[in-house]
């Protein structure tokens, strides 16, 4: 009872009273309805954690892993998804022209303090470059650029592209360049006139029974004065169609007398070597000689230095400097620095062009090179300038499509068709980085200095024309001291 009275709230004492039967009855029913709900929710939260495990797991099994900073791990990685591709399968599968593309593989940032990043920042946004067919007109020269693609295609960040040239008698070094190089190659071929055929069924022949990389790896562009154009161009869509006959005996293309020489032209070396480097895809080119052979695993190796700190310590720009070689005619042009320097001990290889021209391959500190004890790995051996004594040096280096072109007035007949390029790098103040475990070896067969008066006069004039076209270049890039030329 509340006593309400006085605001004061009270309650008097009763017995309680006690629930019936069927209220006990319905409670216990409830009480077992809700421990089965919290039972059942319970299993239901315990389900969707399994779920969800379940489907992390699946998903971590089925994504590509993380690759590690190394840029080794990340060739290998290439280099298994690209043997995946040896089959004729791959070979064939062009579509209207257009070369088979590699899978896309995120490769991780590389360090801070990279060389890569110090002076190439700008290599992850690369843009790739299409092998796709075109017909440019380069001064009084047609290129047709792509003309025959190569069946496995670059991102340009992932590879280095050998560019290189010649005509169609060179294409035998080939073999040996793409099984050292093992990566893309561009190749300007000079096909004027009836050399145009000739290379055309070369070229074919050499991919589909000779060497399997040269269908893989070497894009061809052929080029041609105006006035020696061939009769007929097929289109490359209908010569990728061709079937070759590889039962049948090989094209001839050494021991013949070609289109160029019955007329006597002059061959355009700088126009090829241009024309070949700028359709390289990739970001990094190495612009060199069909005659001269690459040590192994370059590729791979640069790209785990770009990962190291940099030697120097300016933001001078460079290139990436080659020693070149020779070896007697008979003797397997080596593949390591090992090996190179067992035949030097042995005087079965030589500095290249040692009795023909030893200034223009005089390369720094070339004899500390030889005795340094063979480490692994790539490094930068020295930095140099062209300068006294080395002011008439001519370095085969890789670099990239941002270094001067080569000066297409200038022959291959006239000699000195470098000397030019090489003395706008020292105008520009570039530091040459002599690469250590890299090398060049040219095709068996030391070179000796033969007198030849027709050559003689050529080399003459184009020396004039060189001193003549001087004052351009100091015009364009300035004058600096110790450059000479």
């Amino acid at each position: 009872m509340c006593c309400r009275a006085t605001n004061i709230v009270c309650f008097t004492h009763r017995r309680p009273l006690l629930p019936s039967r069927s209220l006990l009855d319905t409670s216990g029913v409830m009480r077992a309805m809700g421990s089965l709900q919290l039972a059942l929710k319970r299993g239901l939260l315990l389900f969707n954690i399994v779920l969800v495990l379940y489907l992390c797991l699946s998903w971590t099994s089925t994504s590509p892993k993380q690759h590690s900073s190394s840029a080794r791990d990340v060739i290998k990685y290439k280099a298994t998804i690209h043997s995946l591709h040896n089959d004729t399968s791959v070979l064939k599968s062009f579509k209207h022209g257009k070369p088979e593309a590699t899978p896309v593989v995120d490769t991780p940032d590389p360090p801070l303090d990279s060389l890569e990043r110090k002076m190439f920042p700008d290599l992850k946004e690369c843009a790739t470059m299409p092998l796709q067919p075109s017909y440019q007109q380069r001064g009084d020269y047609w290129v047709l650029q792509n003309y025959l693609p190569a069946a496995m295609s670059f991102r340009c960040d992932e590879s280095i592209t050998f560019t290189t040239h010649g005509d169609y008698t060179f294409l035998h070094n080939l073999i040996p360049i793409t099984s050292r190089w093992k990566g893309p190659v561009s190749m300007a071929l000079y096909a004027p006139g009836d050399d145009f055929n000739a290379t055309v069924n070369t070229i074919l022949y050499l991919r589909d029974c000779w060497a399997e990389d040269i269908k893989k790896h070497v894009t061809f562009h052929l080029f041609f004065e105006a006035k020696h154009t061939p009769v007929k161009i097929p289109f490359t869509e209908e010569l990728l169609k061709r079937k070759i006959d590889c039962g049948q005996e090989p094209p001839l293309w050494t021991n013949v007398t070609t289109y160029r020489r019955q007329n006597n032209l002059l061959y355009p070396v700088n126009v090829a070597r241009n024309a070949a480097r700028q359709a390289a895809q990739t970001y990094f080119v190495f612009p060199s000689d069909v005659e001269l052979y690459p040590s192994i695993n370059f590729i791979p190796e640069f790209f785990n230095m770009l990962k190291l700190p940099d030697i120097s310590n300016t933001t001078k720009p460079r290139v990436f400097v080659f020693q070149v070689f020779e070896v007697q005619e008979n003797v397997a042009p080596p593949e390591t620095k090992e090996e190179l320097v067992r035949l030097l001990k042995e005087k079965q290889a030589f500095p290249f062009h040692k009795s023909v021209c030893p200034k223009c391959h005089n390369i720094p500190r070339s004899k500390e090179w030889r005795e340094d004890p063979i480490k692994p790995g790539l490094r930068v051996f020295h930095v140099s300038k062209r300068y006294s004594p080395y002011e008439f040096w001519e370095p085969k280096y890789m670099g990239t499509n941002k270094e001067p072109v080569f000066d297409e007035r200038l022959s291959w007949e006239g000699k000195n068709n470098r000397i030019i390029q090489a003395y706008i790098l020292c105008l520009l103040d570039y530091e040459f980085h002599i690469l250590d475990n890299a090398f060049l070896v040219h095709r068996p067969g030391i070179k000796k200095y033969r007198s030849n008066p027709i050559r003689d006069k050529l080399m003459a004039k184009q020396n004039a024309m060189i001193k003549k076209i001087v004052p351009e270049y100091n015009a364009i890039f300035g004058v600096r001291k110790g450059c000479y030329i």
